[in-house]
Parts: C-alpha cells; structure tokens; sequence
C-alpha cells in the first residue's frame, strides 16, 4: 500500500526505547505526530518532547511534531484518568471537540497521511489517537489504519 494512504498510531507505555523504535523504523513512517497534551512528565521516560524529537531524528531520521490541537482538553482526560472516569464518556466527549475544533479543515492531510500518531497508552482501543485516525478517515475518506504495538 502506499505509505501516503496509511496512518500508523503507536503507545510509548509498556515498550522498551529498542521496541518503540524498532516499530517505528519498520513501519516506514515519515513524522511522528505527538497527541498528547502533555509531553514533558518524567514519566514519560524516553518520549519526552525534547528528548524524543532528537532520538527519533538521530536513531530513524524521522520527522517529529507536536500537535495539542489533536489532544483533549485537560479537563476531559482529568475527567476519565484522575477520576476513573467510562471510556464511552470519555470518547463522546473528545469526538464532540474534535467536531467543535473542525481539526479535518484545521489539519493538513500530508501531516497526518504517512504518519504515525503517538500517545502514551500502550494499547490503541482506549486511546484517543485512534478516535483521531478514525475521526479523520471519515472526512478525509479512506486510509488504511494501522496501530504499532
């Protein structure tokens, strides 16, 4: 498949630095596109913004941006990370402001189409970076999906 018809997603969470970006440099993507609001945590270990936009440069010579406009507000992640919130709640909501925030005019395809979108959950089906692929897909029309994990 063309990699300009397919966007990759991938969790930093329960991977090694070797394993993230070994998927990474298998996949062929070009730019790694950061979702997440917040990128700076010490918790995030060898993903921090900084640090990671130099590994992936120097170890993949892959691309890296940060893009928040593709990220949830704190006060919904607040609503289901710190107070145990229901996915299904926490997906409404994130759908309804990409919707507000019209991302599909907001975001050029040639950003996201041959990327890959990074957040921290290790698995794709509760993680907003696939609501963004798939929220895209539906007003930019089809391409492939694939989650590295």
């Amino acid at each position: 498949m063309n990699p300009d018809s397919t966007v990759h997603t991938i969790g930093f969470t329960k991977k090694t630095a070797a394993e993230f970006f070994e998927l990474l440099r298998k996949s062929g993507t070009r730019r790694v596109v950061d979702v997440r609001l917040n990128n700076v945590s010490q918790l995030a270990g060898f993903s921090k913004r900084g640090d990671l936009a130099y590994f992936l440069k120097e170890i993949v010579g892959i691309e890296y941006l940060h893009v928040p406009l593709l990220a949830p507000t704190q006060d919904i992640l607040d609503a289901y990370k710190k107070h145990k919130g229901v996915w299904g709640l926490y997906e409404h909501a994130f759908l309804d402001l990409m919707k507000k925030r019209e991302i599909e005019k907001r975001i050029d395809p040639a950003t996201i189409k041959g990327g890959c979108l990074l957040c921290s959950e290790d698995q794709p089906h509760h993680c907003h970076r696939r609501l963004v692929a798939e929220y895209l897909r539906s007003h930019w029309g089809e391409f492939e999906i694939r989650h590295l994990i």
